[in-house]
């Protein structure tokens, strides 16, 4: 069985599924594609398989001090945060709360100490990070205009050449990573979306007979297609869909 790697491969591959070069199957090359792309479009929105967590390391320009934002590539479907910006030359972590905890943390755990009252420590300091002294910024991504807007004074807080780093997903490219075209449930749908197309076309000769008595059935295929649909979108939902919280920021 030939496994498709391209768009290319993953259209003949649904073609045959609907009975291809036996059948003609009654379809533009145009609509194929809009249908690939669209089955992509998809599972790079519902399915877990198609994306990765990753963190982004910009370094700050002139440009995005005076704009107010980062540039974010196209790929990147959810920021969930930016991570706190913290002076790495200052020598006050000497006097840290979280440094001097982490200093008695052999001393806790192995002799007088127990693993309760420490997580329950580390869960306070996390509060009142949150509540009185978090360095954490709020910030607003905007997918369709690729950028990520940090709401901070950026002429004091950050200096040409600092580094940014961004805690993000990002869909796996297929056309770099092509095993993304064989993922099972990607063969699926997409055979489904074309297989509702073919339908659709054939819907205008519905009733139409033929020499030799034969007529087009245009409705069943469309019926068939709809029904695939739902269920494998239903399945996604169900199984592959991240919560909707799942992301913050």
């Amino acid at each position: 069985m030939a496994k498709p790697n391209s768009k290319d491969t993953l259209k003949d591959y649904c073609l045959r599924s609907l009975g291809a070069p036996v059948i003609e199957v009654n379809i533009d090359d145009d609509q194929l594609d809009d249908r690939i792309d669209e089955a992509l479009q998809f599972y790079q929105h519902y399915h877990q398989d198609a994306i990765e967590k990753f963190f982004l390391v910009h370094t700050v320009t002139s440009t995005d001090i005076t704009n107010g934002y980062i540039p974010i590539n196209d790929l990147i479907t959810d920021v969930v945060r930016l991570l706190p910006l913290n002076d790495s030359e200052s020598g006050d972590k000497m006097f840290d709360v979280r440094y001097q905890l982490h200093l008695n943390d052999l001393y806790n755990l192995g002799f007088m100490g127990s693993l309760a009252e420490y997580v329950m420590s580390m869960e306070y300091l996390t509060l009142l990070d949150q509540v009185v002294d978090s360095d954490e910024k709020h910030i607003s991504f905007e997918r369709h205009k690729d950028r990520l807007t940090i709401h901070m004074d950026w002429s004091q807080e950050v200096q040409v050449g600092d580094k940014l780093v961004v805690e993000a997903y990002r869909i796996i490219d297929p056309d770099t990573y092509t095993q993304v075209y064989n993922d099972y449930y990607l063969k699926k749908y997409a055979t489904a979306l074309i297989k509702k197309q073919w339908g659709l076309n054939l819907l205008k000769f519905e009733g139409m007979q033929m020499p030799g008595g034969v007529t087009f059935n245009g409705r069943q295929l469309y019926d068939d297609a709809v029904a695939d649909l739902e269920r494998l979108e239903e399945e996604a939902r169900l199984n592959w869909e991240q919560p909707v919280d799942f992301y913050t920021g």
